[in-house]
C-alpha cells in the first residue's frame, strides 16, 4: 500500500439541499480525533455562500449560481494539497461538493470517479422533486444537466461517464417512483444487489480495476455515508432501508487506496443533527481511520 500525507479540506456547503445540518460533518468527524488519526494536516475551512430557498428558475436546481460559483474556489484549495504533495481529505457537506472536487483533477487530466451512495444521484432537475442539486450530483459531474453546473470553465464534463463507477446505490424504487432518467450505459454501475452477489472484495476489485486503467491518470472518490446500513447510519437526510457494513466500507476504501491510483477522498451526508447517541459518527469516523490511517505517513 503506498504511504500518504493527508490534509483536510472542511467543505461544509448545504448549496445542494434544501435543509440543514450536513454542515456540522467536518466539526464533528474533526471532534472525534479523525485528523489525529490519520495524522493528516488541516489545511483550510472554506467558507459558503447563503443559500435560497427557491430553485433557480432557468436550470431549475437550487442554489444553482451560487453552487456554479463555490465549486471553483474548493478546486482552488484541493489544488493546493496536491500541489503541496498531499493526499486531499475533503470532509463536507452534501454531495454537490462533488463538482468542485472533480474540477480540480479535471484541470490536471483525466481522472476517475469512484461514487460510492446509497442513491445513484442521477436526476434530473425536472424530475427532483425539491431541485436539490445533492440528488443530481454524479448527473451533473459526469455531464448530464444544465450547462451552468455540467460545464464549468468550459471543461466538461468533469469525469467522463466511462470513467465513473457508481458503487453500492439501493435507490431503485425511489428511482422509479419520481421518474429519475437512468444511468447511462458507459458508466459503470455495481449496485447493492451486484455487490451482495459478487462479495463486497471481488466487487471493490471490479470498481477499482475499471478506475486503474492505463488511460486515466487516478481516481478521485466520493463517498457518502448513506451507502452504510441504515441501522448503523440513521443520520442522513434520506433514508433508504439496507447498505454497507463498517467492514465493508472499510474493506472497499483500503482496496482503492491499495490501488495507489487514489487521488483523493471527500466524505459528505452525515448529519450530525440526527446522531442521537454519536454512535453514527463515532462508527464513520473509525472507519476512515482505520482504512486511510494504514495508509498514514
Amino acid at each position: 500500500m503506498p504511504t500518504l500525507s493527508y490534509a483536510i479540506l472542511e467543505a461544509p456547503s448545504t448549496l445542494g439541499l434544501a435543509t440543514d445540518g450536513v454542515e456540522r460533518l467536518p466539526d464533528q468527524l474533526l471532534k472525534l480525533g479523525l485528523a489525529e488519526r490519520i495524522h493528516a494536516r488541516r489545511a483550510e475551512r472554506l467558507a459558503v455562500p447563503p443559500k435560497d430557498p427557491v430553485p433557480d428558475p432557468a436550470t431549475g436546481v437550487l442554489n444553482a449560481a451560487a453552487i456554479a460559483a463555490w465549486s471553483p474556489r474548493l478546486a482552488d484549495a484541493v489544488e493546493a494539497v496536491l500541489d503541496a504533495g498531499e493526499f486531499p481529505v475533503v470532509l463536507g457537506g452534501d454531495c454537490t461538493i462533488v463538482l468542485g472536487s472533480m474540477l480540480a483533477f479535471r484541470r490536471r487530466g483525466r481522472y476517475g470517479l469512484l461514487f460510492i451512495d446509497g442513491n445513484a444521484d442521477f436526476f434530473q432537475p425536472e424530475a427532483e422533486p425539491n431541485g436539490e442539486g445533492a440528488s443530481m450530483d454524479l448527473a451533473l459531474v459526469t455531464g448530464h444537466g444544465p450547462a451552468q453546473l455540467t460545464d464549468m470553465e468550459g471543461r466538461g464534463p468533469l469525469v467522463r461517464p466511462a470513467d465513473a463507477v457508481a458503487f453500492a446505490y439501493r435507490d431503485h424504487k425511489d428511482q422509479e417512483e419520481y421518474g429519475s432518467q437512468p444511468l447511462p450505459q458507459e458508466l459503470k454501475a455495481i449496485d447493492l444487489p451486484a455487490v451482495r452477489a459478487m462479495g463486497i472484495e471481488a466487487a471493490a476489485r471490479a470498481a477499482v480495476d475499471h478506475l486503474a486503467r492505463e488511460e486515466l491518470d487516478g481516481f478521485f472518490i466520493h463517498l457518502d455515508a448513506d451507502c452504510l446500513d441504515d441501522a448503523i447510519m440513521p443520520a442522513v437526510d434520506f433514508r433508504v432501508p439496507g447498505g454497507l457494513a463498517w467492514d465493508e466500507l472499510e474493506a472497499v476504501l483500503r482496496i482503492a487506496l491499495a490501488s495507489g491510483k487514489a487521488a483523493g477522498i471527500e466524505v459528505t451526508i452525515y448529519n450530525p443533527r440526527l446522531d442521537q447517541d454519536g454512535s453514527a459518527g463515532r462508527g464513520l469516523a473509525g472507519v476512515l481511520a482505520a482504512a486511510l490511517g494504514a495508509a498514514a505517513s
